[in-house]
């Protein structure tokens, strides 16, 4: 297709060709499959439009940029040594900016986006889930722990 100037994340040199192209499933983003021209190892890489600056409130108050990096870090975390393919985690990452951008305004608090993102790890893998949680809900001891797998436990077996 083309070469571009890309840097290769296995090898760092900056000629790559582009494999193929195509629309994300989210329809948001281009998704490109390329080859390092020096090393030949294959990656992909997702373009997106510069939308509007999302910005999230934190819970002193204070407002920071969106950041679908750290949003994406949080959750590949979260599903460290799990078996769930990064393809999931990606789309569960593009579904939650995709819902916030539909939502049409242009500001969330951290409280929701950690709730949007662990509905949806919920259904995709439970320790995942439960990792999330234990970090996010900021649990300080063992029985608010607990309490959560008894919860989980109990919405399981109905």
């Amino acid at each position: 297709m083309g070469v571009n100037e890309v840097q290769c994340p296995y090898c760092d040199f900056q000629d790559t060709k582009v494999i193929d192209s195509r629309l994300s499933e989210s329809k948001d983003a281009i998704r490109r499959r390329r080859e390092c021209l020096s090393c030949e190892k294959r990656f992909t890489t997702y373009e997106r439009r510069e939308p509007l600056k999302l910005m999230v409130i934190k819970r002193d108050g204070t407002r920071e940029a969106f950041d679908r990096a750290k949003l994406r870090a949080g959750i590949l975390k979260a599903c460290a040594k799990r078996p769930v393919p990064e393809e999931e985690i990606e789309y569960l990452v593009d579904e939650i900016e995709a819902e916030l951008r539909e939502r049409r305004r242009h500001e969330v608090t951290s409280r929701r986006l950690g709730d949007m993102a662990l509905v949806r790890l919920r259904r995709l893998d439970m320790v995942s889930y439960l990792r999330f949680a234990s970090v996010y809900r900021q649990y300080t001891d063992v029985d608010q722990f607990r309490s959560e797998l008894v919860r989980l436990a109990g919405a399981v077996n109905r």
